[in-house]
């Protein structure tokens, strides 16, 4: 009898949604009087994951719901690594998807530039990782849920995890909208994607053929 692969404790990062979009205004705009905009204008705010999930759509609800099924820490009660789903904002590093936050504090992710040459976006990512990096452990897989084409979270991530930051492969040149997508799929289906190192990894790639439509 073949004994069982060891599965190793794994961990997801969450790139984050545009806070200055359209459906991010709608959100913060005091004129809504929808269910989420009302929570988030109260004292104790909305869910962060809620919150970018409506503004960025199918994409990062993708990413949530498949973080969720997947997710493997080493320690579920880490504070650290948060159940093992950790979003990347502007300008607060890493956050548990369940925090909690206001219109103010949305209004300033809104306000900074997600680039990696931005000190006010840098800064507290790296200071989050490397605490992030010091709880894991030594086994622990760390996948990045976001671009890798592009270096504003690669470059500020790779050189922190090392070998250990994976990300899911079937990515490789399909669009925000196609990974909202498949991922989608994979937590109905309970198929978990197939990851590989960024490191030294083909980032980019040709566009693959469009997901069937769901029945």
């Amino acid at each position: 009898m073949t004994p069982d692969p060891i599965v190793p404790p794994r961990i997801f990062l969450l790139s984050p949604a545009n806070c200055g979009g359209i459906r991010g205004q709608m959100v913060m705009s005091e004129r809504a009087d929808f269910p989420l905009a009302r929570q988030l204008r109260s004292r104790d705010g909305a869910p962060l994951g809620d919150v970018f999930s409506f503004v960025s759509g199918l994409y990062f609800r993708g990413k949530l719901a498949y973080a969720r099924r997947f997710a493997r820490p080493a320690d579920p009660a880490d504070p650290v690594t948060a159940g093992g789903v950790l979003v990347i904002t502007p300008s607060a590093g890493l956050r548990a998807a369940d925090t909690r936050v206001t219109v103010d504090s949305l209004r300033a992710f809104a306000g900074v530039d997600v680039d990696a040459a931005n000190r006010g976006y840098r800064a507290p990512l790296e200071k989050a990782a490397r605490a992030v990096l010091a709880a894991v452990g030594p086994e622990c897989e760390v996948v990045l849920l976001g671009s890798v084409a592009s270096g504003k979270y690669v470059d500020l991530l790779l050189p922190i995890f090392g070998g250990r930051l994976m990300f899911p492969i079937h990515f490789v040149g399909r669009g925000d909208m196609s990974r909202g997508g498949l991922m989608l799929r994979c937590v109905t289906a309970g198929l978990e994607l197939e990851y590989v190192p960024i490191e030294g990894a083909v980032r980019h790639g040709q566009r693959p053929a469009k997901l069937e439509p769901l029945r």
